[in-house]
């Protein structure tokens, strides 16, 4: 009998403040993952600058999780290099500590991470989180020249994590060799939704949007939206989970639209399974997303989804199987399929809930996405995984 491996210590390396204050897309991620590789018992730990607006603990733990955060001044033109170079000196310093680094956003400590990886020998694995590193960041097109140097340090890494066909056609076309980039989504724990019992309502239908009230998650087109469906269907309602600065904009939408008394703003809250128990679909309006956790929590919920036809989101929904598609900012669209969803029978909706399940558990449940990531982390596309035994290594 061959005998069991040894954990890995895998570095997590976020740009951004963790945990994240209110939500945030990689960084709900990196805790996801890290917490069920510490379950798995693996060993884990986070690296992450120390930013005015998280903890302010230079080491700290989070779900057991150790949490380094490394501090720079916040002085234009200084504060950038001087975090650059604490991050390479904290790589350099503990170099035959970590197995492997998972950089979780493609942006400047990951281009620091991709310059040293192979000069140390150590793999380096680059998440793509989302469409802005690829729009606006180092991976833009018209990138400034700080941005493409950045670019080509990052395209040394050992393999790049991809979480739509979307980003994964757009890494190829700014030179990423497609032998480098696999497709892993975004991983979400099945199990936390899966005991969800769907709360009766003798109104009408109740749709959820859960996320940041910006101008990208295109809240001001379901607020046009909703109002239509009203005309046809009066005892319909949308709740509105989140905080933003778009809060008053929307409000005094609502009013203008007569509808205040059919939407409800909650706010940010953190008993999200209670609130998506209490709907019967989920609403997904936005411009631009990699591979969004709502999405993938209201599927996992038996949530049918309506969302715009970005990345991820088209990866996951089938029009009239687990959801609805329309193209962002199409307002017509969105009409069309909240009316769709609204005509349902409970039956047909439970089913189309069903298949929602379904769908998220075998793209994106957190044990697939573990074991392929394990299997990246030692082998699969990671090629130079050291051998020397990790039992004796510490934060």
């Amino acid at each position: 009998m061959s005998a069991e491996r040894p954990p890995l210590h895998v570095l997590m390396v976020l740009e951004s403040a963790f945990p994240a204050n209110r939500g945030g897309g990689a960084e709900s991620q990196v805790r996801t993952l890290a917490k069920a590789l510490r379950a798995r018992r693996q060993r884990v730990t986070v690296l992450t600058p120390l930013t005015p607006l998280g903890p302010q603990q230079r080491v700290g733990r989070v779900d057991g999780v150790p949490v380094v955060r490394l501090p720079y001044p916040r002085v234009r033109l200084l504060g950038g290099p001087w975090l650059w170079l604490r991050t390479a000196a904290f790589l350099w310093s503990r170099r035959q500590r970590y197995d492997v680094w998972h950089v979780h956003i493609a942006h400047y400590l990951g281009a620091v991470c991709a310059l040293l990886g192979p000069w140390l020998r150590v793999p380096v694995l680059v998440k793509v989180s989302g469409w802005w590193e690829l729009d606006r960041g180092t991976l833009a097109e018209h990138a400034s020249p700080l941005a493409s140097l950045a670019r080509r340090c990052l395209l040394r890494v050992d393999a790049w994590q991809s979480i739509s066909q979307r980003i994964t056609a757009a890494l190829i076309a700014r030179g990423v060799p497609a032998t480098r980039i696999v497709a892993l989504a975004n991983a979400v724990d099945s199990a936390r939704f899966s005991a969800i019992k769907r709360s009766a309502s003798g109104a009408g239908a109740r749709f959820i949007f859960v996320g940041r009230l910006v101008p990208e998650k295109g809240l001001q087109t379901l607020i046009d939206a909703f109002a239509a469906l009203l005309h046809q269907f009066p005892d319909a309602h949308l709740r509105i989970v989140g905080t933003g600065p778009l809060l008053a904009t929307l409000t005094q939408l609502c009013h203008q639209h007569g509808i205040a008394g059919h939407v409800e703003f909650a706010g940010h809250r953190e008993d999200v399974e209670t609130l998506l128990a209490q709907a019967d679909f989920g609403v997904l309006p936005s411009h631009i997303e990699g591979l969004s956790n709502t999405l993938l929590e209201c599927m996992a919920a038996g949530l049918p989804m309506l969302a715009s036809r970005v990345s991820g989101s088209e990866d996951l929904v089938r029009d009239a199987f687990n959801g609805w598609l329309f193209e962002p900012a199409d307002c017509d669209g969105l009409v069309r399929a909240l009316l769709a969803a609204a005509a349902l029978t409970p039956a047909a909706r439970d089913a189309m809930g069903q298949c929602a399940r379904d769908s998220v558990a075998r793209h994106a449940g957190i044990d697939g996405v573990l074991d392929r990531l394990l299997h990246l982390y030692r082998s699969g596309g990671v090629v130079d995984l050291r051998s020397a035994a990790t039992s004796n290594r510490s934060l």
